[in-house]
C-alpha cells in the first residue's frame, strides 16, 4: 500500500521564511500613492501598518528569521499534513498523482493563520494595541481574532453585511477569539456613513469594509490595519507552507 499521508514533526517547522521577491529578475515597481501618483514609502505605509510589516513589504533579503515565539503559536497545528488524493486520482482516471496541503487543521480551519499570527506579532512588539481589518466569509478576520487572541491585542472586524447576515457561524468564532465584528458599512466611520446615505440597503462589499477598517485605523495611535492578502508580506509569510511540503515529498515513498 502507497504512503496516503506524510505528517512532519514540530522541529520540522521552517526557521525561517523565504522571500520570492529575491528570485525577481528586478525588483517589483514602488506602489504608487493615490494622491499623488508618486512611489509611496514608509512614512505614508506608517500609520497603517508595523514598521517591520513595511520592511517585510520591500525586503529582497532572499532568507528572513521567524521569531520564536511566532513558531510557538504555529506549533498548535503545523506542520500540516501532505496528503496524497488517490481517490481523486481514481475518480479522474488520470495517471497523475495529485497532492494537497491540509491547511484546514489550523484553529480557524485555514492557511490564513499563517500570516495572522506573524502581523499581530510585529504589531504587539511595536506596542500597537489595536488591529483593524475587513472580512468578506470570515475567514480572514477569524484568523486575525484568533491571531490577536494569542498576542492579547484587540482586533475590530468590518465584515461585509451581507455575510454577516448569511455566516452567523464564522461571526461567531471571531466572538470567540474576543473580536468585535461591526456589519459594513456602518455609521461607525465617515465612509459607512456616505454609503449608508447614499444606499441605506446597501449589502456592502469587499472594498467598502476596508475603506471603513483603515479609517478605523488611522484614527487611533494605538491602532494599525492588517490585511491577508494582496500583499509582498502576506506572500512571505505562506512560503512555510512550500518549505514542509518540499520535505514531505521527499518522504513519499510513491514520489519520483
Amino acid at each position: 500500500m502507497s504512503c496516503k499521508r506524510v505528517i512532519l514533526g514540530e522541529s520540522d517547522i521552517p526557521s525561517s521564511w523565504y522571500n520570492l521577491q529575491a528570485d525577481l529578475p528586478k525588483p517589483l515597481p514602488p506602489v504608487l500613492h493615490p494622491g499623488t501618483l508618486q512611489p509611496v514609502g514608509p512614512d505614508d505605509l506608517a500609520p497603517i501598518f508595523a514598521m517591520e510589516l513595511i520592511k517585510q513589504e520591500v525586503s529582497q533579503e532572499r532568507w528572513i528569521d521567524i521569531p520564536d515565539d511566532v513558531r510557538r503559536v504555529l506549533a498548535i497545528w503545523r506542520p500540516t499534513p501532505l496528503v496524497r488524493a488517490t481517490n481523486l486520482e481514481r475518480a479522474l482516471k488520470t495517471p497523475a498523482r495529485i497532492y494537497f496541503k491540509d491547511e484546514s487543521h489550523s484553529p480557524p480551519g485555514s492557511h490564513k493563520p499563517n500570516t495572522a499570527v506573524p502581523q499581530a506579532y510585529y504589531n504587539k512588539q511595536e506596542g500597537i494595541h489595536r488591529l483593524t481589518t475587513e472580512t468578506g466569509a470570515g475567514q480572514w478576520g477569524s484568523a486575525l481574532a484568533f491571531a490577536c487572541k494569542m498576542f492579547d491585542i484587540q482586533c475590530k472586524v468590518y465584515m461585509v453585511k451581507v455575510s454577516y447576515q448569511q455566516k452567523p457561524y464564522r461571526r461567531s468564532m471571531m466572538h470567540v477569539w474576543g473580536g468585535e465584528v461591526t456589519p459594513s458599512p456602518s455609521n461607525e466611520t465617515a465612509a459607512g456613513r456616505q454609503i449608508l446615505a447614499a444606499d441605506p440597503d446597501s449589502p456592502g462589499s469587499l472594498g467598502i469594509a476596508i475603506s471603513e477598517a483603515v479609517e478605523a485605523a488611522v484614527s487611533r495611535e494605538d491602532t494599525k490595519y492588517t490585511l491577508g492578502s494582496v500583499l509582498n508580506h502576506v506572500m512571505l509569510h505562506q512560503t512555510i507552507i512550500g518549505q514542509e511540503a518540499e520535505k514531505q515529498f521527499e518522504l513519499f515513498g510513491d514520489f519520483v
